[in-house]
């Protein structure tokens, strides 16, 4: 019997370990360490706060390239529709509750036992592993600890981390640091006025979710160059731009200028930039390789901040909360640097760098809360992680040389110290994007923990 410890029952998580429990030939027991109380969700299906919904429409969000709409037909067949009529936009694109895809995930990976495959949900926490003779012994919270002759790596994004100058105020409930923690936005009374450091996808669901509680007090949410996450626009029939016969460009230059002008051509043709920017998103892995990583880290510099704005686009009913917000001017988006933070009088108060001011022009913001949404905080993911700290003391893994999460291999298993792969040893979802690029939505980021599955079934036999 192969032992198999996944850790970390997300999406990633769950799917590899459904993959691997489809493809097994061998008898395996296959072990997911998960504090939550159902399998599937992670941090990004599991918000229960009803203004949270998925980003692209449920006909997009699949776990089977094979079936793109079993989504869809799923959340129309189990009455989605009728428990939240405001998921169906006008246009019949469906935009359910987060919470309702990670219902559809448990349910669509549930059963996937037969004889001689078992899969087993330790709801514990997993904060250490160590290496044995043949394998890893894997440590939980609880004391109790799991062999493992294949461990997955399948943790969370880390949270955000504040910004220095906020990080260095004593904590209090006015800095909420995690948006996305249960209550978070609680202590925010209707008239408080709230502050937002970032201003893409989480900002919009912030908005949201305060815009459903009645909240009416004034909202200021800063980013160093205030790009606002994009809406959606969608085609029949799309053309292609990126073909197999045309090469992927090889720098960071090239690359952008590609495809400003395929907007170019799309726009002649009377076409939206989505349909460019949609077919980057499903050739992203080739385009990334082709960079070296210099020029990844180029990309990264100049271009992650527009790139973030355009392809992580906002539901139309978030969007709608955001825009409302703005229309009657509670809502106000600034191009800005934080410069200082104090307490005072009770309230927080920021110093502000409005982008391409004069370096002497500073603004000041006063509010009751500072809500951060600046994304995880990848650069700083193994000295965070329990898990991942240890195994990086033991030289068994290392972070990536761009700060997106862990240096892998080809094959998604861990490089350790030296470089070298460990086939006992796998990185599973996002954490692995620096080899692989985009894996951050469906489908992309399915195909990544798809293949870490079937790897160790392959391993198993």
């Amino acid at each position: 019997m192969t032992n198999v410890v996944v850790i970390g029952g997300g999406f990633c998580g769950t799917f590899c370990a459904a993959e691997l429990a489809t493809a097994a030939r061998a008898p395996v027991a296959i072990k997911i360490i998960e504090p939550r109380a159902t399998l599937g969700a992670g941090v990004a299906y599991s918000a229960t706060d009803p203004a949270h919904r998925i980003n692209v429409p449920a006909a997009r969000m699949t776990l089977f390239p094979d079936n793109p709409l079993d989504f869809d037909i799923w959340v129309r067949r189990n009455g989605v529709l009728e428990e939240d009529p405001a998921a169906l936009w006008p246009d019949g694109n469906a935009y359910p509750r987060r919470e309702v895809f990670g219902r559809y995930v448990a349910e669509r990976l549930a059963g996937c036992e037969r004889p001689g495959v078992s899969v087993a949900h330790v709801r514990d926490t997993a904060v250490g592993a160590v290496r044995q003779e043949a394998g890893w012994r894997v440590r939980l919270a609880g004391g109790n600890s799991l062999p493992a002759d294949f461990l997955v790596l399948a943790v969370s994004h880390p949270p955000p981390q504040p910004p220095c100058l906020i990080a260095a105020l004593p904590p209090g409930r006015d800095i909420i640091a995690n948006p996305w923690a249960p209550g978070a936005l609680q202590g925010i009374d209707v008239d408080d006025e709230a502050v937002i450091i970032g201003t893409g996808l989480t900002m919009a669901d912030m908005v949201a979710a305060l815009s459903r509680r009645g909240h009416r007090g004034r909202i200021t949410a800063f980013s160093r160059r205030g790009q606002l996450s994009r809406g959606h626009a969608f085609v029949a029939d799309p053309p292609k731009f990126f073909t197999p016969d045309r090469p992927a460009p090889e720098t960071a230059l090239g690359l952008s200028r590609q495809i400003r002008r395929f907007v170019a051509q799309a726009a002649a043709r009377g076409l939206p930039w989505q349909v460019v920017l949609d077919d980057v998103r499903a050739n992203a892995k080739p385009l990334w390789q082709a960079l070296d990583v210099s020029e990844r880290r180029r990309l990264l510099r100049h271009l992650r901040t527009f790139w973030d704005a355009h392809r992580y686009r906002v539901a139309p009913q978030v969007e709608q909360a955001v825009q409302a917000r703005r229309a009657d001017g509670s809502l106000t988006i600034l191009a800005a640097s934080l410069r200082g933070a104090s307490r005072r009088d009770g309230r927080i108060e920021l110093t502000l760098h409005p982008r391409m001011a004069p370096p002497d022009r500073l603004l000041t913001l006063r509010a009751e809360a500072v809500i951060i949404t600046t994304g995880p905080a990848h650069g700083g993911v193994v000295a965070g992680n329990p898990v991942l700290a240890d195994l990086a003391r033991q030289q068994a893994l290392q972070a990536d040389p761009l700060g997106l999460g862990l240096a892998v291999d080809e094959h998604s298993r861990a490089l350790d110290a030296n470089g070298i792969g460990d086939d006992t040893l796998y990185v599973a979802g996002p954490l692995a994007r620096e080899r692989f690029g985009e894996l951050m939505g469906l489908p992309q980021v399915a195909a990544q923990p798809s293949a870490v599955g079937r790897r160790i079934a392959s391993l198993s036999t």
